[in-house]
């Protein structure tokens, strides 16, 4: 159930968690390329936000090849992309992390994509919804897989009224894209 429901304009969140990576002997973790089949998984997941209605106002990413190599996949789906921010704190992060960097985002962005890793992602997506329509929740529970796409609802003035148990888990994709 959630714990409140906010005043103000309707906003998203919009939670992609990067595509498929490699792990070439001799790559630190940071640098790590997509494989074949998160090259494929990427587009697929940019054309899902975009037949979704879900294009952002804002993506935040993380500064990790993989992560980097997603959004600009994804975003290439789409006419014009929105503005990126790549942000190194978003790289292995926590929840309290994560929640630090959203609560940033200026009012005017209404929907905002979050470009990062497991499993600071999944945590943050069970740790906002309140509640979930349908089996949301416990997809995300059973396994937030890459390429996973997680959209929260709410209601508020700011980004820093997002908080534990306030919005509403309104849909979990996960794309594919058949590369591999």
């Amino acid at each position: 159930m959630i714990e409140r429901a906010g005043a103000g304009p309707l906003r998203r969140l919009v939670v992609l968690r990067h595509a498929k990576s490699a792990r070439p002997e001799g790559v630190t973790d940071h640098e790590r390329p997509l494989a074949p089949r998160g090259r494929g998984d990427a587009p697929a997941a940019g054309r899902a936000l975009a037949e979704a209605d879900c294009l952002p106002g804002l993506a935040l990413c993380s500064t990790a090849v993989r992560a980097r190599r997603t959004w600009e996949l994804a975003a290439a789906q789409w006419g014009t992309p929105p503005p990126v921010r790549h942000d190194p704190r978003l790289y292995h992060a926590g929840v309290p992390e994560l929640l630090a960097v959203v609560h940033e985002v200026p009012a005017e962005v209404e929907t905002l994509l979050l470009i990062g890793h497991n499993p600071g992602l999944e945590d943050l997506v069970l740790t906002l919804a309140g509640d979930g329509l349908d089996d949301t929740l416990d997809r995300v529970r059973e396994k937030f897989p890459t390429s996973a796409i997680a959209v929260l609802s709410w209601r508020g003035a700011d980004w820093r009224d997002l908080t534990p148990g306030t919005a509403l888990l309104t849909s979990v994709t996960v794309p594919r894209g058949g590369g591999r």
